[in-house]
């Protein structure tokens, strides 16, 4: 920091004053406060007698700049200018200049980018002078320059800038910036600070900024905290380099040292030479015994290893012995079972005619049975009939006689006759009645039918729905997998896949996981996709691990990737370094996978499965059907679904005929046809699957053939709309016409039963004669035969009935109990099944246990052999050593250090002997290189200490700067408070200004008037001239606490009213006049009229020369 900012941390009343008799300052400022400034005044004010005032501004010209030809000379006072115009005057211009003049760069002008850009268009050069004040107790060598400075700037076409520092009598001094710079930092000028100036693009950027980083980056370089905080970071990078210096010479230092050590060795050797040969010698004696006792202590475990191993030898033998018992046993009890079942079996077979003729003779008696109970029921029903109409006959011959004599003639046959007529329209009403009831039925039956057919088609239309709806995800994946086939196993493959990467890179897995297992196999057939697909189902999303730690991992990622879904199966079994020898037998049965919603599927290799592989002439397996380059898939499906014993065959008659026409196959358990039918030995499954998923190879001929699929889906889709729309149409008509046919019906039998009524008055009424009796006596006796010839005959019916109904449940109970016979049978095989089934897991464990035993009795006698051999070839190599260290040296020695540290010391011996052989005739040098080797050790050391002492110096610089950068940041910060606070009270505001050093903000919150902490908001709030009036307060906050000679502000009330324009120009009036000894620039395009008249104030007025474009204050 300069000479003037180290005392800025001081209050400014420590300053010494400078004598001012010809301007009164305290009347003229106190014309211009108010008693409510007082306050503030104390605040700002110093003595009558500033220090000094060198470094203010007393004139400025401008030749060629920008665009003005000439400007000036302005002369200002050296404490308060208001610059008035108009834009385009030139006021900007001057601004710029001085800038530009006192060494700011084009970019801090915010006019241009390159100083060529400040030269009049026509012109070469342009020139700027500016006359600097340099009296009192800072003057800059006041014994040349005298009491003021000019600086005179010209900037060239070519962008360069030459400077001439001239006393005041106009000699120039110098021509160097350096120069100027030691005399800028001697006023403490800073034209790059925003508080010296502060220009409209500066102030936008900053003050007008929303920003609260904004505002706090302007506060750091208003009071230069900022260059602070880049001395402390370059002291810490110092400090750094100074640490990486001093670390790079401690292993310097280090080399030094080993080289000084051989020196010095090589320097004490000079008289041990016959030393170390004798030496050399002992310890060749000591290396070759010490050889020969390494070899016999590492014999010893060898021996004692061997010994255990001879007697492990009988436990191998007893649990071999063991399990091949039991392997016998257990297939013994297989054979019993197999034969106790098929005994059953043939038991089976022998009912099974039986029951079924049974069966036929109760169906038959049964049909006999309902027959007879038809024809009782028939008589029953006609004897019924017949007595109802005796009954009736009797009633109306009874009638007859009693009203023979009451009527006469003529009224009877009227009578008779509308009678006769009411009956004629009564049994033409039935008929109607009847035909309409039909057409009842009828309606409602096809409306029963066309709700069953309806309901049908859009069952089968939303089964359609949803094939069209798989096919339209199928299409998808297979569009997407034109360019990756991973797609077809799921949109969560490809990231599953890519996270295992990721976690194998990073050491997360022992072995990476294979999978899925679809995408690693291929067909060596295209056509048999299908049957490949059907025979493995799962296993094509499955994965392998090596190991339940990464099963674990393998979880994991899949919980992460496949939330939500169904997780592909994880198949744990061992990685083996080759494939499965198929031609041999083999051990592998895996269990069987359980699968669960939310969590993938674990399958443990733990028992095996003695079979070998089918090899037929004709027919591949699966596994010589398959192309696998890797081995662990491979042996995976070998082990799951045992791929080397099931045989593909294209046609299901033929693969029919191989299976299950005589014996299949040898070591063949199943087979698959082109179109994915499982065919066994004694049974055959149709396949559900018609399409392949995952191995198809032509996906353009899948696509196609989806597309063509979808589209007659759609198709028969909208035939089924049309014909559920028809059946609908067909309904509603049907029932309209129901409804219809309904009330007729119901109005003519209402017609009925008036008839009825009006026939039954009429037959009350009338007395028939008496010639009418005999035909109704001829009926009742005719009745009366036929119910006693009915009465036999139903009497015989009902015998014959009971006879045939005791024949049928005779034969009912006869069948029933031969076919629990059978189901006792049946059950009795499948206990037998189950029974043999677990014999048969039995058997296989026997045998996988035995063979377990065997190899490992077999591997254990193998090892017996090997450590056998290694003993023997041990002794063979201890004879040797013996005889050659007798040979060295005859008298055995007990030696206690190992062979290794020996030979190294024989190294090291015999590396001297040859270097000191090498340098013996040269002793002069050696004793020189060592001296030098000693000199350069010994400085490097200093060096070191050097440099540790300037590390800690750093350090305790670097810790003092950052103690008092933090204290000085929060002096400045209260002060800057304290004096916003101050300067808002003057018009009543409240206000309050938050730092936040951790997160570089500062926060400002102003209320118009008196208003509570509650009710303060940001500034984005304010009308724009309460938030200017706020922004001068700001920058005059920042003015009290940083120092320096002259403070330029550029059109600072351009968006106030007029009131806060009157009451921030009275602020910066108050402040300016308190404080004398600084100069105080103003740029305003207002007129400024309400200034008072002081000889402390000088408007200095810009008036637009005429026939001149002036643009520079133009908004671009």
């Amino acid at each position: 920091m300069s000479k003037r900012k180290s005392t800025s941390i001081r209050d400014n009343n420590s300053k010494r004053p400078k004598p001012r008799p010809d301007v009164d300052d305290g009347d003229d400022a106190e014309e211009l406060c108010t008693p409510s400034q007082s306050m503030l005044r104390k605040q700002l004010a110093v003595p009558s007698n500033p220090v000094t005032d060198a470094g203010i501004v007393e004139s400025i010209t401008l030749r060629n700049f920008m665009c003005h030809s000439l400007l000036g000379p302005f002369t200002f006072s050296p404490n308060v200018n208001f610059v008035v115009g108009n834009n385009g005057t030139g006021k900007s211009a001057v601004l710029t200049a001085l800038i530009v003049a006192l060494g700011g760069n084009a970019q801090a002008t915010s006019r241009a980018s390159s100083l060529k850009d400040f030269i009049k268009n026509g012109e070469s050069s342009a020139d700027v002078s500016v006359t600097l004040r340099n009296q009192g107790t800072d003057a800059y060598k006041p014994e040349l320059y005298g009491s003021s400075i000019v600086v005179d700037l010209r900037i060239t076409r070519e962008g360069a800038r030459t400077y001439k520092l001239r006393s005041k009598s106009g000699q120039v001094v110098s021509t160097k910036k350096e120069e100027l710079v030691s005399m800028l930092d001697n006023f403490n000028i800073q034209v790059n600070n925003p508080v010296t100036v502060l220009n409209q693009e500066m102030s936008k950027f900053f003050l007008h900024s929303k920003g609260e980083g904004d505002k706090y980056k302007f506060f750091m370089k208003a009071t230069h905290l900022d260059q602070m905080n880049d001395d402390i970071a370059a002291i810490k990078s110092a400090q750094a380099v100074t640490r990486d210096k001093l670390d790079q010479h401690c292993e310097c230092l280090k080399e030094l040292k080993q080289k000084y050590k051989e020196k010095e060795e090589c320097y004490k050797n000079l008289a041990s030479f016959d030393e170390m040969h004798a030496k050399l010698e002992e310890l060749r004696k000591q290396m070759a015994w010490a050889l020969v006792e390494e070899m016999e202590k590492q014999l010893v475990p060898m021996m004692d290893k061997l010994q255990a191993e001879r007697r492990s030898t009988v436990k191998y033998d007893e649990k071999v012995e063991e399990w091949k018992n039991k392997t016998k046993e257990a297939e013994g009890r297989y054979k019993s079972f197999q034969e106790d079942l098929e005994g059953i079996t043939q038991k089976v077979q022998e009912l099974q005619p039986k029951s079924s003729l049974l069966k036929a003779d109760a169906q038959k008696l049964n049909t006999v049975f309902k027959s007879s109970e038809v024809n009782v029921h028939r008589h029953m029903v006609t004897l019924r009939d017949l007595e109802k109409d005796r009954t009736q006959l009797t009633t109306r011959i009874n009638d007859l006689k009693y009203s023979i004599s009451q009527t006469s003639g003529s009224e009877l046959e009227a009578k008779k006759q509308r009678m006769e007529q009411i009956l004629t329209e009564v049994e033409s009403m039935n008929l109607h009645i009847s035909t309409l009831g039909q057409q009842i039925d009828q309606y409602e039956h096809a409306c029963t039918r066309a709700k069953e057919e309806q309901e049908k088609l859009r069952m089968e239309q939303l089964s359609l729905q949803k094939s069209i709806s798989a096919n339209g995800r199928r299409l998808q994946t297979l569009e997407s997998s034109r360019s990756n086939r991973l797609r077809r196993f799921g949109d969560n493959m490809l990231p599953l896949l890519n996270a295992i990467d990721e976690a194998y890179r990073r050491g997360q897995f022992k072995e990476k996981p294979r999978g899925p297992l679809g995408y690693l196999i291929s067909l060596k057939q295209p056509d048999m996709a299908l049957a490949v697909e059907v025979c493995l189902k799962s296993l094509l999303q499955a994965f392998i691990c090596d190991n339940h730690d990464d099963e674990r991992v393998l979880q994991g990622l899949m919980a992460k990737v496949c939330s939500g879904g169904r997780r592909p199966m994880i198949i744990t079994s061992r990685f083996l370094p080759s494939i499965h020898d198929t031609t041999r037998r083999q051990a592998f049965l895996s269990s069987s996978p359980s699968s669960r919603s939310h969590a993938p599927a674990r399958v443990y290799l733990h028992r095996d499965v003695s079979f070998r592989a089918v090899n037929h002439p004709k027919y591949p397996s699966v596994l010589q059907a398959l192309e696998i380059e890797d081995h662990v898939v491979a042996n995976c499906l070998i082990d799951q679904r045992g791929i080397e014993s099931v045989l593909l065959i294209k046609d299901r008659a033929e693969a029919r005929s191989v299976m299950q026409d005589g014996t299949p196959p040898r070591n063949c358990s199943q087979a698959f046809s082109q179109e994915g039918d499982q065919i066994f030995p004694n049974r055959t499954y149709t396949s559900d699957q018609n399409r392949v998923n995952y191995l198809s190879g032509d996906v353009e001929e899948e696509i196609r053939h989806l597309r063509k699929e979808m589209e007659n889906q759609k198709a028969q889709e909208a035939r089924f709309d049309q014909q559920v729309r028809r059946l609908s149409d067909d309904i509603r008509q049907n029932q309209v016409l129901q409804r219809k046919t309904h009330m007729e019906q119901k109005s003519t039998k209402n017609k009925t039963t008036k008839l009825q009524l009006e026939l039954t008055d009429l037959q009350n009424v009338e007395e028939p004669q008496s010639e009418d009796l005999k035909p109704l006596e001829e009926d009742l006796q005719e009745i009366e035969g036929k119910i006693a010839q009915f009465t036999v005959e139903s009497e015989e019916a009902k015998a014959q009935m009971a006879k045939h109904k005791a024949s049928h449940e005779k034969a009912e109970q006869e069948y029933k109990r031969h076919k629990d016979q059978i189901s006792v049978i049946a059950e009795e095989a499948d206990q037998k099944k189950e029974e043999l089934s677990k014999t048969d897991q039995e058997v296989m464990k026997c045998q996988h246990h035995k063979k377990h035993y065997d190899e490992k009795r077999s591997a254990h006698l193998q090892n017996i052999q090997s450590l056998e051999d290694s003993v023997r070839k041990k002794e063979q190599e201890i004879e040797a050593s013996v005889s050659k260290a007798t040979e060295i040296c005859p008298d055995r020695t007990s030696v206690s250090r190992s062979a290794k540290s020996l030979d190294m010391e024989i190294n090291r011996l015999k590396v001297k002997i040859s270097t000191q052989q090498e340098m013996q005739g040269d002793k002069e040098e050696i004793v020189r290189q060592y001296h030098e080797a000693m000199v350069n050790y010994k400085n490097m050391s200093q060096e070191i200490k050097n440099l540790k002492t300037f590390s800690n110096t750093l350090h305790r610089v670097w810790s003092n700067r950052v103690d008092f950068y933090s204290v000085f940041r929060s002096f400045l910060s209260a002060r800057c408070k304290y004096l916003f606070d101050s300067m808002l009270a003057q018009r009543g505001y409240s206000g309050r200004m938050i730092f936040d050093h951790k997160e570089q903000t500062l926060t400002l919150s102003v209320t118009p008037g008196q208003g509570s902490e509650g009710d303060m908001s940001d500034m984005r709030s304010l009308s724009g001239g309460e938030r200017s009036f706020s922004t001068v307060c700001f920058v005059l906050s920042l003015w009290g606490i940083t120092e320096t000679p002259f403070r330029c502000l550029d059109e600072f009330d351009v968006y106030m009213d007029m009131v806060n324009r009157r009451i921030s120009v009275d602020m910066m009036l108050e402040v300016a006049l308190s404080q004398t000894y600084r100069q105080f620039i103003f740029l305003t395009p207002l007129s400024m009229s309400f200034i008072p008249e002081s000889s402390d104030i000088r408007i200095i007025r810009f008036e637009k020369p005429a026939g001149e474009v002036q643009d520079e204050d133009v908004e671009k």
